[in-house]
């Protein structure tokens, strides 16, 4: 194997298993196209040899790609228990932006934007799915739920693959995954597609942790926070846009099914630019990697790389990390040093997919009862989006130029605020339509500014062998907070305008006070040194000058 960082354990395996998962997919096209006198429409119609044979062919193709992305035996165990040696990467911290830094990012964007389209896609679907299987809105609500559900298991469990496998083979095995799932399109049966959305929403939510991860360990310490942020800002966004574009285009010409075949394409795409996904070299040299490491570690120096060579020439063979405070487990991500902020950020992700998943899917029927007439409400939500655009901007100045954990409990806090502006508004019964669309333009800024910073500062602020099971619950806690809130929906909680805002507003406070007083500040901080201030008094965090 190469030490490039960029090279297969078994080179052979992973790519015979990504032609294998490839013509399983293509096996159901037959079956796609014998629909088009009908436009596509499917539902009922058996499935034949070729299609069960494409089915078994995935899941074989998947699992040889996974064998030869995994790692050694040996990797693994020093990959699980961390590493104790000195630290180097500073000398690779305080470069500037280059060529190779901005290649990543723009590749992590497709992945992320490619990540969101696949789930944003499900409300462009609903209409012509529940049309063509015959069965109600609410049935076809289950498709949402088991999506969330795939989610919230995939981030957890993507999250520690990555702290096991690597961040360069997870992000992979997530896109071919991905490229699996592509099979929705030509299910012919309602219970195939939920088993499919499941498997898709997995995928997708193991993907945006492990990006964040990556990327937090492979850009210096001075533009790590910013462009972590206006990374999820903006692949959000793009992969939002490419969902209705695809809608727009396609759907009218090959049916809602083209929506879900185009993970295919996607998907490949992420696996094609894998030369310039390189693995983290933190995540190399805890795994005793050190010639990958370093190999890594000068693609990404620049100007510095003679620096970092003559400190390899002082200490010749010294591993490259540094964290003096190590974590034993998984488990103490929860009971150990890291407990307290891991638990105000799972509950600041619970409460956020509250807010995104019940309380703002609900509001515009209680935006009617507050007196906004339907066509009304629908325009003050479009009205208050566009007046949100700008917010990106605001929370990306914030958490690079003031403070990361400062911003996001400003942020934690506006939400209260704004969900607490709506309790009253019903309590008073105030119809004020100025009143109404500050409101909801301050809760989708705030809201949106959340989620904007919470995953990427919990991938600046775990150690580098649990940097992406930390980031994976974190996300997995907000969608965590979608399910809760699709199950208040369905009991009518929601309903109640002043109750769903005070109930949420509630746990929203809480993680902003809990945050408050733990959280670690990471801004211009390199991540050993992160590991450092989260053993250190709270009051004295460590500065860089």
């Amino acid at each position: 194997m190469r030490t490039d960082g960029i090279s297969f354990h078994h080179p052979l395996a992973f790519w015979a298993g990504c032609v294998l998962l490839v013509a399983g997919v293509l096996a159901h096209v037959p079956m796609f196209l014998m629909g088009a006198p009908m436009h596509y429409r499917l539902a009922g119609m058996p499935m034949d040899a070729t299609m069960l044979t494409g089915m078994a062919m995935i899941p074989l193709g998947l699992a040889l790609a996974a064998y030869g992305l995994a790692p050694r035996i040996e990797q693994v165990r020093r990959t699980l228990h961390g590493s104790r040696n000195r630290a180097c990467f500073h000398l690779a911290d305080g470069v500037p932006l280059n060529r190779e830094h901005w290649t990543l990012v723009l590749v992590l964007v497709v992945a992320l934007a490619v990540d969101v389209m696949k789930p944003a896609t499900l409300g462009f679907v609903m209409p012509g799915m529940t049309r063509e299987y015959a069965i109600s809105q609410e049935s076809g609500a289950w498709l949402a739920l088991v999506a969330l559900t795939g989610t919230t298991v995939g981030s957890v469990v993507w999250g520690r693959i990555g702290d096991v496998f690597g961040r360069r083979a997870a992000i992979l095995l997530s896109a071919l995954m991905f490229m699996g799932t592509a099979i929705c399109g030509a299910m012919p049966s309602f219970g195939w597609n939920l088993v499919m959305c499941f498997l898709m929403g997995a995928s997708a939510g193991g993907l945006l942790p492990i990006a964040f991860t990556l990327m937090a360990e492979a850009i210096p310490a001075a533009h790590r926070g910013w462009l972590l942020v206006a990374l999820g800002g903006i692949g959000t966004s793009a992969g939002y846009l490419l969902a209705a574009g695809a809608a727009a285009v396609l759907e009218p010409l090959f049916s809602w099914r083209a929506l879900w075949l185009l993970g295919l394409p996607t998907g490949a795409l992420i696996v094609l630019l894998n030369r310039w996904i390189p693995e983290s070299p933190r995540f190399l040299s805890n795994a005793g990697m050190e010639a990958a490491a370093r190999a890594v570690l000068l693609r990404f120096a620049g100007a510095r790389a003679q620096a970092i060579e003559v400190d390899d020439a002082a200490h010749p063979g010294a591993p490259i990390v540094d964290e003096q405070h190590p974590v034993a487990g998984l488990r103490q991500l929860l009971r150990g040093r890291h407990a307290a902020i891991s638990w105000g950020l799972m509950v600041c992700g619970t409460a956020w997919g509250l807010v995104n998943f019940g309380f703002l899917l609900w509001l515009p029927v209680n935006l009617v009862k507050l007196g906004v007439d339907p066509a009304g409400a629908s325009a003050l939500l479009a009205r208050s989006a566009f007046i949100a655009l700008p917010g990106i901007g605001v929370v990306v100045w914030l958490y690079h130029r003031w403070s990361s954990v400062r911003s996001l409990v400003l942020f934690i806090a506006l939400t209260a605020a704004a969900l607490l502006t709506f309790m009253a508004m019903a309590w008073l019964d105030l119809r004020s339509a100025q009143l109404t669309t500050a409101a909801t333009a301050a809760l989708l800024v705030s809201v949106s500014g959340v989620i904007a910073m919470l995953i990427p500062y919990a991938a600046e602020i775990y150690p580098v062998h649990l940097r992406g099971t930390g980031a994976g619950v974190i996300a997995a806690s907000s969608k965590f907070g979608g399910i809760l809130g699709a199950g208040l929906g369905v009991l009518g909680c929601f309903e109640h305008l002043a109750l769903a805002a005070a109930l949420i507003a509630l746990p929203m406070l809480a993680a902003a006070v809990m945050l408050a007083r733990t959280g670690i500040e990471t801004r211009g901080l390199g991540l050993e040194e992160i590991q450092t201030a989260m053993g250190a008094p709270l009051a004295d965090p460590p500065r860089r000058h």
